[in-house]
């Protein structure tokens, strides 16, 4: 069983850079107050993330996948161990199968078909929950990024965040300048790391 690669997009909207008005030439992106793409302070208008790098470097992100592919692992062991059990219980009744009567017999098969089923139903729920779980940790991940972006955005005055992942984007250049993977980066690690430390602070028992 293997987990289900985590994906994520970031997309809070989406828009082109820019566009090829009738006569053939560049457009500028224009802001809902008629300013172009840069506003009065220098700051673009319009920015956008590279969702790569930043599931490469959330660290809550890197959290949740570390602990589903060892919830993965660890069902993923049971399983076998229990298929490779039901295998043994199998060999032995093709070995012993010649000295049973014929009740016995379709007994024990009627009993191992009813134990195959088991395992079969098992492996199925297995993988239904990781990936429930695995939809709501993304939920959880996709929101917390929206509001950090939203946020950003009413504090820098973007009027637009964009995502850009190599090989699946509808940015084919932008200007560096734009990028604010970094700081989103960094502003969503500081919010996980102050929230792991309330979480620790708040389960851990005081001296009496």
């Amino acid at each position: 069983m293997k987990l289900l690669k985590l994906t994520l997009g970031l997309a809070v909207a989406s828009a082109s850079l820019a566009a090829c008005n009738p006569n053939g030439e560049k457009a500028t992106v224009v802001s809902e107050t008629g300013a172009t793409e840069r506003s009065e302070a220098g700051v673009p208008d319009i920015v956008y993330v590279n969702s790569d790098s930043l599931l490469a470097n959330y660290e809550y992100f890197k959290d949740v996948r570390t602990r589903l592919q060892g919830k993965a692992e660890a069902k993923e062991k049971s399983l076998r161990s229990q298929a490779e059990s039901f295998q043994k219980e199998v060999q032995r009744f093709q070995q012993q199968a010649g000295g049973m009567t014929q009740q016995q017999a379709q007994a024990t098969e009627q009993r191992l078909m009813q134990k195959q089923q088991q395992l079969q139903a098992l492996q199925q729920s297995s993988g239904n929950e990781l990936m429930s779980e695995e939809s709501e940790e993304m939920k959880k991940i996709y929101d917390q990024v929206e509001a950090y972006l939203k946020k950003l955005s009413e504090e820098k005055g973007y009027k637009m965040v964009l995502t850009y992942q190599r090989g699946n984007s509808a940015i084919l250049y932008s200007d560096s300048t734009r990028d604010i993977t970094t700081d989103v980066v960094s502003g969503l690690n500081q919010e996980y790391e102050a929230e792991k430390a309330d979480t620790t602070k708040t389960n851990t028992p005081t001296k009496k």
